[in-house]
């Protein structure tokens, strides 16, 4: 059975995915012409229950390797074009696809990393008793300057 919650999330997920479909195939266009492919990034994060699911963003960091074949530290893959993906959370919307699919809700607890979860006090771990969010008052609030720490307590 559907809750009002998820079909508000379904509806304005799959309504906002119509109005923004140009806009979304757009900024694919440029993430794969300015980083190369591919132009979207998915990693696994805990969902609901803390379920593993993969989440999907647009790509903000190159693939380049050191001489040994390991990933260059973050900060020198950020390309410019990322960081302003970042900045203005466009990298996010992808995410309205993790939406329909129902792992994802519009508003919630943002799905912090896998490796996080032993990390976790009980009363922390209640987070996965709903589904991550794309956005919350976190990001509202403080748009990606909490640490784990702040974020968790």
């Amino acid at each position: 059975m559907m809750t009002g919650k998820r079909f508000f999330d379904l509806t304005m997920s799959l309504l906002g995915l119509v109005v923004i479909s140009p806009f979304l195939v757009l900024l694919a266009l440029l993430v794969r012409i300015k980083q190369g492919p591919p132009a979207f990034f998915c990693q696994q994060r805990p969902g609901l229950r803390g379920k593993p699911f993969q989440m999907l963003k647009f790509r903000t960091m190159t693939n380049e390797r050191d001489a040994k074949g390991n990933l260059l530290p973050d900060e020198q893959r950020l390309t410019a074009f990322g960081d302003f993906l970042r900045r203005t959370s466009l990298d996010e919307l992808p995410g309205l696809i993790n939406v329909l699919k129902g792992d994802m809700s519009l508003v919630g607890l943002r799905p912090l990393l896998m490796e996080y979860l032993p990390l976790y006090s009980p009363e922390q771990a209640r987070r996965h008793e709903v589904r991550p969010g794309i956005t919350g008052w976190a990001q509202v609030n403080y748009h990606n300057a909490l640490s784990l720490q702040t974020s968790c307590r």
